[in-house]
Order: C-alpha cells, then structure tokens, then sequence
C-alpha cells in the first residue's frame, strides 16, 4: 500500500487567490526573453554608460548598424529603452532605472 499524501487544500486555495492571471505571467514570461540574447544585455551595458546612437552603439560593439537596430527596436518594444530624436539622429537610453536593478540582480545572483 503506498501512502500518498493528501493535498493540503487551504494552501493551495490560498496560493490560487494570490496567483497573478496567466496573461500576466505570459508578459512577464516575454519580459525575461528579452534578456535571453547576448547582443541585448550588450547594447543595455553600453547604455547605463551613455545615451547613443546606433551608429556610436554598432561601432562600439563591431556589429552592424542593422543588426543593432534589429535589437533595439526589440528593447523598444518591452519598454526597456527610450530614444528622442536630435535632427536626423535617434538617441537611445535605458527607460528607467528598473533596467539596471533587473542586471544588477541577475549579476548578483551568478555571483553568488
């Protein structure tokens, strides 16, 4: 006879009332993807240093400015980056400060 355990069904109903909707938790779930690519967390290192423009961001990271545009346009779209335009040049910039708290815990937590 094997002796299961019984599901404890106050925590589970507890833990199912706190549960965000799985619509939340499929953008948080594309939020954390968007970290899943190495050119990405490169352009946003170049960024916690300085707003740049594409031309600046590819030359920096010997890549084209396609492909940086490619990129950019993906942290564009997760509201990772914001740019304004001067002229006919776009400059781009972290959104806020939650980018960098994002890194800085990953960094941290591969630290440890």
């Amino acid at each position: 006879m094997v002796n299961e355990k019984i599901p404890d069904k106050d925590i589970i109903a507890k833990i199912k009332s706190i549960m965000p909707e799985d619509e939340f938790l499929y953008d948080l779930a594309d939020l954390y993807k968007v970290f899943g690519d190495t050119t990405r967390i490169k352009i946003l290192y170049v960024l916690f240093e300085s707003e740049m423009c594409v031309c600046d961001i590819a030359q920096l990271l010997g890549m084209t400015q396609s492909a940086i545009s490619h990129q950019l346009k993906v942290l564009k779209q997760s509201k990772l980056v914001k740019y304004r335009r001067e002229g006919k040049t776009v400059f781009y910039s972290l959104a806020d400060d939650h980018v960098r708290t994002i890194i800085d815990q990953g960094v941290e937590h591969i630290e440890e």
